[in-house]
């Protein structure tokens, strides 16, 4: 038997290099520990790489699913950070390759591919003038969001963003975003950008953190914190835009409409591509199914077959039967 303690250590410590990939999968780890420990009574630190089989693994995505309601794609998620640990242990452990190759032929389930959710212009405009632009916290949540919206950050990106990240360019501001993978991008935004991250440097003030966006505690803003304030402001952008009634504003819907707000303006792919971070230019395709412009020019590009004219016109005992309420007799045979 093999301890699983020291292998999820080096696993967490050596494969995994970005800090928000770590925390995800050290919480799947987290529920998956907790789920062998209470059906297995033995406590997690005493768990063995040998315990932790297909049967159990399967075991632990059904209670996912059916216990925590999570959906199919938190599913995969669970399961693709179990099965790069298994990949990892195969060469440490030698002596499980037969437990680990069952575990990695877990099948992924199936997800239904939905168009993805996006703000309108009168929407966008709506949550950007929700924030009290003579408050501190209003001046700060409106540079926030407008940074959102335009640079098309994620809201770990957002966050992240440290005072020396920000750089003021004549008319532009500039923007050096640390991406996923540790890649990073640089991002040229418009001088109304600029203008809300001045407004709010002037009044932020010292902090001993070097992160631009801080909490009202004068800590560094988490994605929990963004959530919060992006959910505060779409209640109140409601009141003036009835169409965002009902309808559920995340900080990732924010880059999706600058997303297709590039490609709307471009007509290139590959810009919304790069301007996003994406590392191939296949993840961005799934906005071209929204953006309503290259199905327009299909149809001018060329006109459909037409169908041949004609008309019906209903026999006179058809239309005595209707007027009297009864059904046709059926046509004799001939």
């Amino acid at each position: 038997m093999t301890s699983i303690a020291p292998h999820i250590t080096a696993f967490l410590r050596e494969r995994l290099t970005c800090e928000n990939t770590r925390a995800a999968y050290a919480y799947t780890f987290q529920l998956l520990f907790a789920f062998a420990s209470r059906r297995l009574r033995v406590a997690p630190s005493d768990l063995q790489v040998e315990q932790i089989d297909a049967q159990l693994v399967l075991a632990f995505l059904d209670h996912i699913q059916h216990e925590r309601t999570n959906g199919a794609r938190t599913r995969n998620l669970r399961l693709a950070a179990i099965r790069s640990f298994m990949r990892f242990i195969e060469y440490r452990v030698p002596a499980a390759l037969d437990q680990i190759r069952r575990v990695l032929a877990i099948p992924v389930q199936r997800t239904d591919t939905r168009l993805v959710k996006h703000l309108s212009t009168a929407e966008s405009r709506a949550l950007l003038d929700a924030p009290d632009p003579t408050s501190r916290l209003g001046i700060r949540d409106r540079a926030m969001l407008y940074l959102g919206l335009t640079g098309g950050l994620r809201v770990s990106e957002l966050v992240g963003l440290r005072l020396d990240d920000v750089r003021f360019d004549g008319r532009y501001v500039e923007i050096l975003v640390h991406g996923k993978g540790r890649k990073e991008r640089v991002l040229l935004l418009w001088r109304e950008v600029g203008d809300a991250i001045r407004a709010w440097l002037a009044i932020r003030g010292p902090a001993a953190c070097p992160e631009l966006f801080l909490s009202a505690t004068a800590r560094p803003m988490t994605r929990s914190g963004f959530a919060y304030v992006l959910c505060k402001h779409v209640r109140v952008a409601r009141i003036t835009c009835p169409s965002l009634v009902g309808k559920r504003v995340s900080p990732h819907v924010l880059r999706h409409t600058c997303a297709l707000d590039t490609l709307r303006a471009t007509g290139d792919l590959r810009k919304v591509a790069l301007w996003l971070g994406h590392a191939q230019q296949s993840t961005t395709e799934i906005y071209l199914q929204v953006d309503p412009t290259e199905k327009i020019e299909i149809l001018e590009s060329g006109l459909p077959l037409r169908l041949r004219p004609g008309s019906f016109r209903p026999q006179d005992r058809l239309i005595e039967s209707l007027m009297r309420g009864n059904a046709p007799p059926p046509p004799a045979l001939e």
